[in-house]
């Protein structure tokens, strides 16, 4: 059995992904890694994010603003 692609979750995403997702720059993106301000693991020369981590960021983001 076969599932669509469109129900798979990815695991890890892009710093592109990620931006597209908070509709901000990818260099943004960058930036909040390097402010350790969203956590990211290393994969060979790339960086990748989880899910739950963009999640726990925006929860942050979230209760500052509250």
């Amino acid at each position: 059995m076969t599932v669509p692609a469109t129900t798979i979750r990815p695991v890890l995403l892009t710093a592109e992904e990620v931006a597209e997702m908070l509709r901000i720059g990818r260099s943004t993106v960058y930036l909040l890694l390097a402010n350790k301000e969203l956590t990211s693991i290393k994969i060979g020369r790339s960086r990748r994010i989880r899910p739950a981590d963009v999640e726990a960021y925006i929860e942050r983001q979230a209760a500052n603003a509250a």
